[in-house]
């Protein structure tokens, strides 16, 4: 059994890691070029407009559960709306352009699609809910001092250090914000494998099936989701996992928006901040959207056993070139995530993540 494990980790790291690999290459980009303040600017005002703004501007940003808390604080300080923070908080977390490359991998291009739409769809529910039923005063509070982020007592959110969006060299900043995000997601990513593997190790293939697509399930996987965080990338591959074993794969999609979207430590920071109606208002369109979402997607492809995209034959001319780029992306991602190596390598990292520990 432990041959097994090991062989399914091995097999899951690799189909991972290419394209991890380039969406954390985007990611770094996306992260290291677009200025904060341009983010805010596009935040400002109220209305549905800006629930829409935030949910398509959070989607795809790289910002872990550690980061979106304090960045989504600071756009509330600095002008956004109780509504638009909320949809900022809600698809910040549960999509991103990392994990759709690795939805596209491991889950096939049609959930590839279906996760970032759901997770707008889902943010700009929730949004919407606050600006309708949350009556009181949306008034912004007085800007202070910028909220610690919960991994660092002197930094907003998980940064590179940028201040006015330029650099005296380019490549230092941009492999500084590249070993950011992997310091952010490194930890809960070996979390999500090792958990997959077991599960593909421990349930035979179609298992779950019995289980069906019913509402109960979706239920039942919303339950599991809520308390448990995990980020969207490392969801992935234990969502690949559940699809295996039978899961339909509405109940997956529910606890792939469930699990990154909630972060039981920060509901205490989120209701100092936006108020308890607002948060309760928050976690109501979490659920309910979630359960709409995994509904529909079962109504859609039809519920029961997913089919998950073949592998390239091993064999094959193709499969021999795809699987040597798979070696050489496990081990360069693994270059990035060992950080005393990285920095042994990679003298160019000059500033730590505020995530470090």
């Amino acid at each position: 059994m432990l041959t097994d494990f090991l062989h399914n980790l091995l097999d899951l790291y690799l189909d991972t890691a290419f394209w991890l690999l380039a969406g954390l290459m985007l990611a770094g980009v996306i992260k290291r070029w677009i200025p904060q303040a341009l983010v805010r600017r596009w935040l400002d005002g109220k209305g549905p407009g800006t629930v829409v703004r935030a949910s398509l501007i959070g989607a795809p940003l790289p910002l872990c559960s550690c980061g979106v808390l304090p960045a989504a604080i600071g756009l509330r300080r600095a002008g956004a709306s109780k509504p638009s923070t909320v949809s900022f908080l809600i698809a910040t977390p549960e999509t991103g352009v990392d994990s759709v490359a690795l939805s596209y991998a491991l889950l096939g291009p049609v959930l590839a699609v279906i996760r970032p739409v759901a997770a707008v769809i889902s943010a700009i529910f929730s949004g919407l809910l606050v600006l309708g039923l949350d009556d009181k005063r949306d008034e912004t509070p007085a800007q202070t001092a910028s909220p610690a982020s919960c991994c660092s007592k002197s930094h907003d959110s998980c940064h590179t250090g940028q201040t006015d969006g330029h650099t005296t060299d380019t490549g230092e900043s941009f492999i500084d914000s590249l070993s950011d995000l992997v310091d952010d997601i490194s930890a809960w990513l070996a979390f999500g494998l090792v958990l997959a593997a077991l599960v593909s190790t421990l349930v035979e293939p179609s298992a779950l099936l019995e289980v069906g697509d019913s509402v109960w399930t979706l239920l039942l996987m919303l339950l599991v989701g809520l308390p448990l965080y995990i980020c969207a990338t490392a969801s992935t591959p234990l969502a690949a996992a559940m699809l295996a074993a039978g899961l339909s794969p509405g109940a997956v999609l529910v606890f792939m928006l469930a699990g990154p979207a909630t972060n039981i430590a920060s509901l205490g920071v989120l209701g100092r901040e936006l108020g308890a109606r607002t948060v309760a208002l928050y976690l109501a369109g979490i659920c309910s959207s979630a359960l709409l979402l995994g509904f529909a997607t079962n109504l859609l492809l039809g519920g029961g056993q997913y089919p998950l995209p073949l592998q390239t034959p091993a064999d094959s001319a193709g499969g021999v070139i795809f699987t040597a780029v798979q070696w050489i992306s496990g081990l360069l991602l693994l270059l990035l995530a060992i950080r005393p190596l990285r920095r042994r390598l990679l003298p160019a990292e000059t500033e730590k993540s505020c995530c470090d520990s």
